[in-house]
């Protein structure tokens, strides 16, 4: 089994590394918080520009018909600079709805071009979350009822604002009828499509945390270089050498379990699902433990406006419980560990199909 990525999928992933750290400045993201939408369409056009939003849309429609492994890349690092947009819900969980439309279907057909040019919003909503993030800048609703998978444009439905932590989301409740004509596929497609939904939700969420986490470890080490006590940079005090390491260590144990999750996916691994919920659990620990020690590394001032961690912690804080909170995903691991005849140890972990 070979688990490094391609020469290709890391060319990509570096090239959206140097994109985003000259489009995606602290001080840029702020302004964009501020805006009434929340968005910027100039943003979102030059990641349609690098073809981030074409990524996993097939060729067929004028997409790059990339899939899992490529998206984990990218969604470290859109999580690293905590980029303000409805990217993967657009590009990477609505597509993977779309696609799985049978062949011929006019919301396929209209929509995955859109997309893949960067000329349309898609917002999902499921009952893993109580609220539809971007739902009033969408230009299309994807939403779950009773597994069935409704379309909805933005003026058949009422929203609701809710305020969030994070400043850069964007949530609303919403009130809507489903019908026979805002249906798009039966429960019985729906189901299935809706679990892999759910599924590239986790690991997105999850790979974005471990983004997050890593931005917040520089952030505390770079303070913790600057800052000085006693004559000397708070950095070269054993205690919070401790602390960074700690989250150093949290989060190299956690990439490559993201990682595993995303190759299941793309495998279509039996316990894909299981996989997930191990990677959001890892990732979520990680950020909140980095989130945790480097406000200790800052000091009280590291919660405030002006720092630029409280940005990347609020996020973290936010995106931990969106698509199923650590209660869910622990429930997903504990069922399937403790099933009658469970594949546990390292024959299972190792096996050829994995």
């Amino acid at each position: 089994m070979d688990f490094t990525f391609t020469e290709d999928q890391l060319s990509l992933r570096d090239a959206i590394h140097k994109f985003l750290m000259v489009e995606a400045a602290p001080e840029m993201l702020r302004e964009i918080w501020e805006t009434q939408t929340g968005r910027s369409a100039e943003l979102r056009a030059k990641l349609a520009d690098q073809g981030l939003t074409a990524l996993s849309v097939p060729e067929a429609y004028g997409g790059m018909g990339l899939g899992d492994l490529d998206w984990v890349l990218i969604q470290q690092e859109l999580g690293y600079y905590a980029i303000p947009d409805s990217l993967a819900a657009t590009a990477y969980l609505a597509v993977h709805l779309l696609k799985g439309l049978p062949d011929g279907n006019k919301l396929k057909d209209e929509w995955l071009p859109k997309v893949a040019a960067g000329s349309a919003r898609i917002a999902v909503g499921n009952g893993a979350n109580p609220f539809v993030a971007d739902a009033a800048n969408a230009d299309l609703l994807l939403l779950c009822h009773n597994d069935e998978v409704h379309a909805l444009k933005p003026g058949q439905v009422q929203l609701e604002h809710q305020p969030s932590i994070d400043a850069s989301r964007r949530l609303y409740k919403l009130t809507w009828t489903p019908s026979e004509f805002t249906r798009v596929c039966d429960a019985t497609l729906g189901k299935a499509l809706w679990l892999g939904v759910l599924d590239r939700a986790g690991v997105a969420i999850s790979a974005q945390l471990l983004g997050l986490a890593q931005r917040m470890l520089d952030l505390g080490t770079d303070y913790a270089a600057q800052r000085k006590q006693f004559g000397k940079p708070i950095g070269s005090f054993q205690a919070v050498k401790h602390h960074l390491a700690d989250v150093t260590v949290k989060i190299e144990f956690a990439r490559p379990v993201v990682q595993r999750a995303a190759h299941s996916l793309a495998t279509q691994h039996p316990l894909a699902s299981v996989h997930v919920s191990q990677a959001r659990l890892a990732a979520g620990e990680a950020a909140r433990l980095a989130a945790r020690k480097s406000i200790q590394v800052h000091g009280a001032m590291g919660y405030t406006w002006e720092a630029d961690l409280q940005m990347f912690m609020k996020r973290a804080w936010a995106l931990d419980a969106a698509w199923g909170d650590a209660i869910f995903h622990k429930a997903r691991v504990a069922d399937s560990v403790f099933a009658n005849g469970a594949l546990l140890g390292p024959d299972a972990t190792f096996a050829s199909h994995v």
